[in-house]
């Protein structure tokens, strides 16, 4: 018999919320940026940790509307896959829990359009996106906000680029307490134990919206190949280390050691490098990192049933405690 969820155990912890958006399959840049650290805060006893995956900030920016129906079970899929727990972790998808949505209209009453329009990543999207500068994409703040305190979650581990809109959940906590007498916590974001993941370009991150940029958690040895070949480098040998070389070295590093790194940065000083070498040696040390994850997303394809499961009883348990915080916050506001 299956036993009932227990929200009073699993407050024993400092609760984390984390998510990733439904924008297509995995990458190394998530597992080594994101995911890792996951992985390790799931394994601790204080910390209680929520991992969503973020379909509903996904239609904040144009999207294919059959691309995103299917990336909201593979993000699932490339999660289990990596080692994350449904007996440890709420795993669940941000838009079966109706509460997110709800909550975030009732923020969005006390934060400005003004303070919306300021902030650094809005700014970007619009120039990215200038004919999609959607009510959606303005009220993105409010809505991670109503990720975060729909569940009172204390830590949020975001990237720099992410901390102005901690700030707003910050500042619409502090507002609300104010205002409706409500106890949400002012969340603080954390650095958890990932990497920083390099462009294929050269330039930059590893990013899903830069063609050319990532190795899919998925790929083959010679899809990893035909990719780590198009880094672009130079003759193999100088006194500067930059761009697509930068790059490569990182990535060498990252899966070969800093000693391997160490010799090849001495080579391309001294009597220079071969680059065809380099590149297929890192490609079959990413593809061994990889191999295991493969062979675990396959069992699992072969299993919808227990993905399924895995599913609908985190949607279960992240919708327990969230509708006890809206009963709240309905309360509050006179809204019941």
């Amino acid at each position: 018999m299956k036993k009932p969820f227990d929200s009073q155990k699993l407050a024993q912890g400092k609760r984390v919320l984390s998510g990733i958006r439904a924008t297509g399959r995995l990458h190394l840049g998530n597992y080594l940026g994101a995911v890792k650290g996951m992985l390790a805060l799931q394994s601790r006893v204080d910390y209680e940790t929520y991992y969503m995956v973020a379909d509903v900030h996904t239609i904040t920016t144009p999207y294919n509307v059959e691309e995103l129906r299917k990336n909201r079970r593979e993000v699932i899929l490339d999660y289990l896959a990596a080692g994350l727990d449904p007996e440890k972790s709420v795993i669940f998808q941000q838009s079966e829990v109706n509460e997110h949505l709800e909550l975030a209209f009732y923020l969005s009453s006390v934060v400005t359009i003004a303070k919306m329009q300021h902030l650094p990543t809005f700014k970007e999207k619009v120039k990215q996106y200038p004919h999609n500068a959607t009510l959606a994409l303005l009220n993105y703040p409010a809505l991670m906000a109503a990720d975060i305190l729909i569940y009172k979650a204390e830590l949020v581990p975001v990237g720099i680029d992410q901390e102005p809109h901690l700030e707003v959940a910050r500042e619409i906590a502090r507002r609300f307490n104010q205002d409706y007498g409500t106890n949400f916590p002012e969340p603080v974001s954390f650095q958890t134990e990932g990497k920083y993941v390099p462009s294929l370009t050269g330039e930059g991150k590893m990013s899903k919206s830069v063609e050319g940029s990532y190795i899919n958690l998925t790929d083959s040895l010679d899809v990893i190949k035909s990719k780590i070949a198009k880094i672009p480098t130079d003759e193999g040998r100088g006194t500067e280390i930059t761009g697509g070389v930068k790059a490569l070295f990182e990535f060498v590093e990252l899966f070969q050691g800093k000693d391997r790194r160490d010799e090849l940065e001495s080579q391309y000083k001294n009597e220079g490098v071969r680059y065809g070498e380099i590149k297929n040696e890192l490609a079959e040390a990413i593809f061994r990192e990889l191999e295991p994850i493969q062979e675990k997303r396959r069992e699992l394809e072969n299993n919808p049933e227990y993905v399924d499961k895995v599913i609908a009883e985190g949607n279960e348990k992240a919708q327990k405690i969230a509708t006890g915080t809206i009963k709240e916050v309905r309360e509050k506001m006179g809204l019941s």
